[in-house]
């Protein structure tokens, strides 16, 4: 399969999930720059990590009005694949593609570190591959990544199943401790109501290889190239 790594001035982890994908799980992949207009024929797409247009205004404000997110809502509302991971989610966040917005940390500082998710639902296109309650160990780097949205708007996301990702110990337990910026129900990854468009903080390319503290990133890639298969396959039939 292939994935479009989309790159917007200020994109620091494109070349990790360009690497993650390639190198890593042995797929096919291409840099889209944020002023193409086209996708290059991805059957996925990534919207990196990193500070597009420096952050200015609020994350991710500038890069929702970039020309390569004409297609990416175009393909989105098709039903393809979308990963935003941390400024990624941000953008998908300021582009309306998932609900919600994103405050400063709770601890008002830029954190890096290693934190433990638990996958809250599986039927997604990139949590196929891991199991409901599979607690995973995936690092965060993010000055920003307070998830916050409406009481009402909250609500709607849990009684749709549409949080996927939540903060917790390693035991998988819900605790204040394990919430890392303060997130609004330790929410650390969302879908869209189709389910085809998730945004997560935590970075799982950098959790793709056993030197860099963690391998449990694939399992979040790996739905990816799963799910795009299982549709080939679908469709052939």
């Amino acid at each position: 399969m292939k994935f479009a790594v989309v790159v917007f001035p200020g994109s620091n982890c494109d070349h990790d999930a360009y690497h993650a994908v390639t190198h890593v799980l042995g797929q096919d992949a291409a840099f889209v720059w944020h002023k193409d207009t086209s996708l290059k024929g991805a059957d996925a797409v990534i919207l990196p990590g990193g500070f597009a247009h420096g952050d200015y205004l609020r994350t991710g404000a500038i890069a929702r009005f970039s020309p390569i997110m004409r297609e990416v809502r175009r393909f989105a509302e098709a039903g393809g694949p979308v990963l935003g991971i941390c400024n990624g989610f941000q953008v998908l966040l300021e582009a309306g593609l998932l609900p919600g917005a994103m405050l400063r940390n709770r601890s008002v500082a830029f954190q890096c570190e290693h934190v433990w998710v638990r996958v809250e639902q599986t039927d997604t296109p990139f949590t196929v591959a891991c199991r409901q309650g599979q607690v995973l160990r995936i690092p965060i780097a993010h000055g920003e990544g307070n998830y916050y949205a409406e009481p009402d708007v909250v609500e709607r996301l849990e009684k749709g199943r549409q949080v996927i990702f939540r903060y917790t110990t390693a035991a998988g337990e819900v605790t204040a401790d394990a919430n890392p910026n303060g997130s609004v129900g330790n929410i650390a990854g969302l879908c869209s109501e189709r389910r085809n468009v998730v945004g997560l903080m935590p970075h799982p390319e950098r959790a793709c290889e056993l030197p860099l503290g963690s391998a449990d990133g694939l399992a979040i890639l790996k739905s990816a190239v799963t799910s795009v298969a299982q549709g080939a396959l679908a469709a052939a039939r």
